[in-house]
């Protein structure tokens, strides 16, 4: 058995985050990028989904989270998203980038961006 990893790039939504006012209100763009460190399974063998994490449905929960909210700052949504993942999808780490393209300042620059990991915790012995 095996360990994957597993890459999402420019996952892109709409969303009502920021520190600003007009932010909330009038929404802007995200970028995610997502990685996911799998547990060792039997996928390549099999060639089941049943045995892979299904980044379909990654990608439908990412969306869901990254268009709640509404969150004030980039690194409170993107640990939001890398510890759910782990929990849900039963991955042993993730890795949240969380890009903002439209950055409401006075610099020229292609994006503002935050990364966030979590990892499962070991089970602890009794």
């Amino acid at each position: 058995m095996r360990g994957v990893a597993i890459e999402i790039r420019g996952l892109a939504v709409f969303a009502y985050h920021g520190v600003h006012p007009e932010e909330r209100e009038n929404g802007q763009n995200f970028v995610l990028d997502v990685w996911l460190q799998c547990p060792p399974s039997r996928a390549d063998e099999t060639d089941e989904l049943a045995d892979a994490v299904n980044y379909s449905a990654v990608c439908d929960r990412v969306v869901e989270l990254a268009t709640g909210g509404p969150y004030r700052l980039l690194e409170r949504l993107a640990a939001l998203i890398a510890d759910d993942l782990v929990e849900r999808f039963g991955v042993t780490h993730a890795r949240v980038r969380v890009a903002k393209p439209d950055v409401p300042i006075s610099h020229s620059l292609d994006e503002v961006a935050v990364v966030a990991e979590s990892s499962a915790r070991p089970n602890s012995a009794v």
